[in-house]
């Protein structure tokens, strides 16, 4: 929908009534100390009932305006008179008024209750797929192999209907942004754009409340349904958005998770997005907020439930001067990822991406199994980023928590197993088989609300006497999970380097694993995903050739790249934008920002791109 009033109209109205702020039209002017301007009458009959914020940036004021019980009627009535013959008759009919705004409640009970009946829900027949690859298809019956990968793969089905069908999962939504003072002008307009786009793509089901902070934090918007009259509420309180004060993150987002914590009732889905352009002036008194005692001291004066992976807090550090290593470090401790935003356009394509995916859960609590098959083999190692792993029951049996998944959404993991040599005799046509291991996950499908539990095929490997040339061909999809391992590995490894201040250490690192996936046989074979990996081990080079450029962009960088990995999640990095290129191998969509996008997450980038090809700030 479209409003006739610019951003700017409420610093020349009365945000209450409307009507033109002009001196020397027999009305008192209130100028509150937050510096916005009302109509005396107007605000004081709004704080008469106990309404003691400012309307427009929702300030708690300490100085309100009293007005005498004297003589108000007939004052009142020729103000009104004024009203329906100036500013607001032109503009009422276009325009919701400004809602009441009432003083913050001590508890956030107060969220639009559920409908009564839940949005149908697709259905169809397709569960969570498993496939598995070994790097051999044999291995000598006389030889023994300490660490032989198996590739484990998990893929989420696709969401019938798409991102903005009414039959995907609900989500309830808290956007925390950053109002301070350094968001004035163009960036507090694309941050609006931005919310504007994410409500756009809110269904009726889903809910949505909006937090502010710049030297507090204010619940600017309460958990309400994106029905048409939440949306244009929404898109009210958005427009209220004025930058202004310091940088209160832990404010923020102590806000935004008590607004969910304290909510009655709870949607399927729910996620916290936090933006920010700096780093948090009200508990840090100096600009070294990225070792690692302040970031401890930072993330343990945030609530307990933050760090419990119940809800994941997406952050996204925007310019040269936010705190990365803390955005990062908050992302990581919930299971969100963190997103790095170089340029001040890309601000709704990153929350595209991010909503994209948090529109298209299809199952949660995805727990990956394997299990020994044969007597003699171990597991060894489970490389999984992130994700909480285990081996237990004498290297027989490991475990990875998944978590949630999008919809088409795939996570590979490599299982490293000691295989023992074999006295297998062989089946009735002489061949012997090892078998190595069994697969299996369990999930809550959110189609039918039900745990799922699915069953992959046992995973075996040929014992030959000798190798014949066609068991000495590596499989490529293992090679190419293991060249990105080695990729996040080369570029944690370098940026520990980097923060030492040891950059000629880092470029070493970085080179020599670019040498590693050129001459690996995924690269040789042509795979698309380690040309991906090589820019990005380059791109990266780049942003350390200085202290200076390692500080400005290259550390935002590398620590959006290492979330993306870490999770195997897209995240937006500097100032790239979606570009699909489809793989040979598999059939799988890959992008420049680390081949880990999902179809929805591109089709609401489209969507965002499409826009801004026809919007101006």
């Amino acid at each position: 929908m479209s409003f006739l009033l610019k951003v700017n109209d409420f610093e020349k109205n009365c945000a209450i009534c409307l009507s033109n702020l002009r001196a020397g039209q027999g009305q008192a002017i209130f100028t509150a100390e937050c510096s916005h301007s009302f109509h005396f009458l107007c605000i004081a009959n709004n704080v008469k009932h106990g309404n003691i914020c400012c309307p427009i940036c929702r300030s708690k004021w300490n100085d309100v305006p009293f007005q005498a019980p004297t003589n108000v009627a007939a004052t009142q009535q020729n103000h009104l008179g004024h009203i329906h013959n100036g500013f607001n008759h032109r503009y009422q009919s276009h325009l919701p008024l400004l809602p009441q705004v009432h003083p913050e409640p001590l508890s956030f009970s107060d969220d639009e209750p559920l409908p009564s009946t839940s949005p149908s829900r697709f259905s169809g027949p397709q569960n969570v797929t498993i496939r598995t690859y070994t790097e051999y298809s044999a291995i000598p019956v006389a030889e023994s192999r300490p660490t032989f990968p198996v590739l484990v793969s998990v893929r989420a089905p696709p969401l019938q209907g798409g991102a903005n069908s009414h039959g995907r999962t609900p989500i309830d939504l808290v956007t925390v942004l950053d109002v301070s003072g350094s968001m004035f002008g163009t960036k507090i307009a694309l941050l609006k754009r931005a919310v504007r786009f994410v409500i756009q793509n809110l269904g009726p089901y889903d809910r949505l409340a909006i937090v502010s902070f710049s030297n507090t934090a204010t619940r600017v918007f309460p958990l309400r349904r994106m029905t048409v009259d939440g949306r244009e509420s929404a898109f009210l309180a958005v427009e209220s958005l004025r930058a202004h004060g310091g940088t209160d993150i832990v404010g923020g987002l102590k806000k935004g998770v008590q607004v969910l914590e304290e909510r009655r009732a709870r949607n399927p889905v729910s996620s916290i997005i936090l933006l920010s352009d700096g780093r948090d002036n009200c508990i840090y008194d100096s600009q070294n907020t990225s070792s690692p005692n302040r970031v401890s001291e930072f993330l343990n004066r945030l609530p307990a439930s933050v760090h419990c992976s119940n809800v994941p807090i997406h952050t996204f550090g925007f310019g040269t001067d936010h705190d990365a290593t803390t955005m990062h470090a908050i992302s990581d401790s919930s299971s969100g990822t963190f997103s790095f935003i170089e340029s001040v356009a890309m601000i709704q394509d990153a929350f595209a991406m991010c909503i994209g995916g948090l529109l298209s859960v299809v199952a949660q609590e995805l727990r990956l199994t394997v299990r020994s098959a044969s007597h003699g083999v171990q597991i060894v190692s489970i490389p999984s980023g992130r994700h909480v792993s285990e081996i237990s029951d004498e290297c027989q049996q490991g475990a990875v928590d998944v978590g949630n998944m999008y919809a088409e959404e795939e996570k590979q993991f490599l299982v490293y197993l000691l295989v023992p040599t074999s006295s297998a005799t062989g089946n009735r046509e002489g061949i012997r088989k090892t078998s190595l291991l069994d697969v299996s996950c369990v999930y809550k499908d959110l189609g039918s609300n039900e745990s799922t539990h699915v069953q992959g095929e046992r995973v075996e490997i040929l014992r030959p006497k000798v190798w014949s040339p066609a068991d000495e061909a590596v499989c490529l999809e293992v090679d190419r999970q293991r060249n990105r391992l080695l990729v996040a590995e080369g570029i944690a490894e370098a940026q520990a380097m980097a923060e030492m201040g040891n950059l000629e250490g880092a470029q070493a690192i970085l080179a020599q694993r670019i040498e590693t996936i050129l001459t690996s046989p995924a690269a040789q074979a042509g795979d698309g995903l380690c040309n991906l990996l090589e820019a990005e081990l380059r791109e990266i080079r780049d942003r350390m050739a200085s202290m200076e450029s390692y500080t400005q962009t290259g550390r935002a960088y590398v620590l959006s790249g290492l979330s993306s990995h870490s999770w195997q999640r897209a995240t937006t990095r500097g100032d790239m934008t979606t570009q699909i290129m489809t793989m040979n191998e598999g059939g799988n969509s890959r992008s420049s920002a680390g081949g880990y996008e999902t179809p929805t997450m591109v089709n609401m980038v489209r969507m965002s791109q499409n826009l801004g090809v026809n919007h101006t700030v």
